[in-house]
Order: structure tokens, then C-alpha cells, then sequence
């Protein structure tokens, strides 16, 4: 469907220009021959930087009008950094008309594109499912059963105990995975992570005293490696079987059989996450700049409906690339009924598509990675230096609700 044909695009060879982050970057790619199909003479041109590197970039072109992309990636946390100003189109607005497609999309994917104005400001591509990976054989070695590590928390941490006390393996790499999943744990209607529905911190409420009670036993009992997630230290401990659980998206599973444990294949599993816990890890969105080229915005709208709603590229991004698709008409595709090799032959798709259709929708604010931060250090000063819980928490939120306006 080549939505924006039309004399003005007639009129003289254009491109679209897409900035992105790997691995979209090279999915866009791969796309060229599919939108040449849709929109001949109308040139693709990707602009690829370092995921970092991109998002900065944005940040630059979104402040001073120059150098815009026809179309924007973005990670799910800098939606709402860039969402609450001005600089993206409302796609409920003529001519995108978003809400006409809503119902097509997981809802938690959806939502998060939503800014506190009510404006839909960027179309879900993939999320990322909330899952437990587990070591089947440091499991074996210790006599746990794997259904102990998803019962509660507690039953988690007694079979981290055991697990511990039988092989030397830790739990989990770093206590604070616990706290990130608990805190996201029980989020109430309009509220977000950080902050809730009227502005104010949340950080306070009864999800973050458990989550740093939880994280603070994990540390204690010397129940976590201390790894912190990407290092070298945490790469090499998956390898060798010294952390028996890794709490991540379910593209951890094509991480660690792509680079970081490829020959451990076999020995890994997927579980739910402690007491059923519904959260997601990352994900991936297009926006539309507002001071972008207007004679270019019908066609960006097309190519973000072909990225998104297209169930063939959707299910190819999946494939390739590990990004679990968000529209609801791939869901049902045999392919999530295959075995994974690396999974030791389990269909552990049909989990994460179980999540990922009940994922809660969680308004994104503009400070969560300012909060992520504050509340970070100050879960560092409860675990390392014996900070009191309470006043841990209280000193976080006077220095988010200063920073709550800006």
C-alpha cells in the first residue's frame, strides 16, 4: 500500500532519509527492495550511528531544527525524553491517523509512544518480553527443581541458597536486576515507573521498599556475583555456568547464542520471571520530527506502516534479529511453535508470546533516566554501605520531584 503516491511525489526523484541504531539499521537495509516495490524512484537512505552515538544525534536535531532524518528510531526510554516536547508529530493527526491501527498492536507496546499530552508521538516495531534464563545443568547439579525459581521470590532466592550451597554458583549476576523487576512489578493504571500519573515520585511506594528489601537480602546473603550486566566479568560467569539465572528481555537469548555464550548451547532455558511478573525490557519505535521535510511526511508515515504493520517484515525482524514483533497478527505464526536448539530443543516462544500480549501499558516519563540513576545510587549506598531503606528511598524522590518540571 503506497500511501503517499502522488503528484508531488511524481514530481522529482526524492529519498527518504531513516536514522537508526544496530541492528536496525541493518533490518532498514534489507528492506530497500520491499519500499522501491512500494514507491519507485523514492531512494532509502539509512543513516546508521552507535546506539549511543544515535540518540544523542536526535537529541541535537530535535534542539535545533538541523540535520533532521524523515524518520527517527527509538529506544523505548528516550520516547518520553523527547515525547513531552514539541519536536515529534502527534500521529493521531491527519495524515497518520494512528488510532485507526491501535488495535493492531500489543497494547503495552502501543501506549508507550503516548506522552502525558495524550499525543501519540512514535509507533511501536518490537519489545522485549521479561523472562528468566536459567542453567539446566547447574539446576541438575544442585537438585533444584526449575519450578522453585519462578513460584515467588522466596522460593527464587531458597533455591539460589541451595544452588549456591551445592555448586558455587551465584544467583543472578547483579541484585539489582531483582530491584528493576520488582519495582516495575504492580504499577497502578496512569501511573509510570518513577512517577505517577499526577507528576509526583513514586519511588516511595511499596514496589521499591520491596525491591530494595529484596536486593539488599540477595547482597547480604552474597546470593548475587556483583556482575554488572555487559561486562567482561558478567560474560565470562554465563560461560562458565558461576550465575545460574539471567533476568532479561527474550532477546537475551539470541545474545548469548550469537556472541557471549555461544558454546553453552543446550544448556540454557527459559522460565517466568519470580511470581509471574509482567515487564519488558527495551523495545524499539519510529517517530516522525515535526520540523522535518513536510513534503516528506506522507511517505514516512508509509515506510513506518511498512516497518510496523507489515506482518512479513515484522516476522522477519524477529528472525533475523531477535526483535520480538509487536503486531498482534504475527503472534500466531507457526514459527513460535519451533524448538530452539540453544534452548535445548523447549518452545520457549510460546512463553514470551504469552507475556508479551499481557505487557501493561507504562506512560514513559522525560526524567526516567535521570531516576533510573538517583535510584540506583542510592540502592548502592543501602546494599554497600548499610544506608537505611526508608531514607534511601525519601532522599530519591526529593531529587526527583526537583527534577520533575524541567
Amino acid at each position: 500500500m503506497g500511501a503517499a503516491a502522488g503528484p508531488a511525489e511524481a514530481q522529482t526523484p526524492r529519498r527518504l532519509s531513516v536514522a537508526a541504531f544496530p541492528l536496525l539499521d541493518k533490518l532498514i537495509e534489507g528492506m530497500a527492495p520491499r519500499w522501491r516495490e512500494r514507491h519507485p524512484g523514492v531512494a532509502l537512505e539509512v543513516i546508521s550511528r552507535q546506539w549511543m552515538d544515535h540518540h544523542t544525534a536526535m537529541t541535537t536535531a530535535l534542539s535545533t531544527a538541523s540535520h533532521l532524518p524523515d524518520v527517527m528510531a527509538l529506544e523505548i526510554g528516550f520516547v518520553g525524553r523527547f515525547g513531552q516536547g514539541s519536536g515529534l508529530e502527534d500521529l493521531r493527526q491527519p495524515p497518520f491517523n494512528i488510532e485507526a491501527d491501535a488495535p493492531r498492536w500489543i497494547r503495552g507496546a502501543y501506549e508507550q509512544g503516548r506522552n502525558r499530552r495524550g499525543e501519540l508521538v512514535a509507533a511501536p516495531a518490537d519489545v522485549g518480553p521479561g523472562t528468566m534464563f536459567y542453567r539446566a545443568d547447574v539446576l541438575d547439579k544442585a537438585g533444584v527443581d526449575p519450578a522453585r525459581l519462578s513460584a515467588s521470590w522466596d522460593s527464587y532466592l531458597d533455591a539460589g541458597r541451595q544452588i549456591q550451597a551445592r555448586t558455587g554458583a551465584r544467583l543472578v549476576g547483579h541484585a539489582l536486576e531483582l530491584k528493576d523487576i520488582v519495582a516495575r512489578t504492580g504499577i497502578a493504571p496512569g501511573d509510570g515507573l518513577y512517577y505517577g500519573a499526577d507528576n509526583h515520585p513514586q519511588v516511595t511506594s511499596a514496589r521499591f521498599v520491596r525491591g530494595f528489601t529484596l536486593a539488599r537480602q540477595v547482597r547480604q546473603e552474597r546470593l548475587d556475583g556483583r556482575y554488572m550486566i555487559w561486562t567482561n566479568e558478567w560474560v565470562e560467569a554465563l560461560r562458565r555456568g558461576r550465575v545460574a539465572t539471567a533476568l532479561s528481555g527474550a532477546w537475551m537469548a539470541g545474545q548469548l547464542s550469537g556472541w557471549l555464550a555461544p558454546e553453552t548451547a543446550g544448556l540454557w532455558r527459559a522460565a517466568p520471571l519470580p511470581e509471574g511478573a509482567l515487564i519488558g525490557y527495551g523495545g524499539s519505535s519510529y517517530a516522525i520530527p515535526r520540523r522535518s521535510d513536510p513534503a516528506t511526511k506522507a511517505l514516512a508515515w508509509d515506510f513506518i506502516r511498512m516497518m510496523t504493520l507489515d506482518p512479513a517484515v515484522q516476522l522477519l525482524a524477529f528472525k533475523q534479529f531477535d526483535a520480538f514483533p509487536t503486531l498482534l497478527a504475527t503472534l500466531d505464526d507457526p514459527f513460535f511453535d519451533e524448538p530452539l536448539p540453544f534452548l535445548g530443543g523447549q518452545r520457549a516462544r510460546r512463553q514470551w508470546r504469552d507475556t508479551a500480549r499481557r505487557l501493561p501499558a507504562v506512560p514513559v516519563h522525560k526524567q526516567n533516566a535521570f531516576a533510573e540513576e538517583v535510584v540506583g545510587g542510592e540502592l548502592d549506598k543501602v546494599m554497600d554501605h548499610g544506608k537505611d531503606i526508608t531514607q534511601a528511598l525519601q532522599d530519591a524522590a526529593r531529587l526527583l520531584e526537583r527534577r520533575a518540571n524541567r
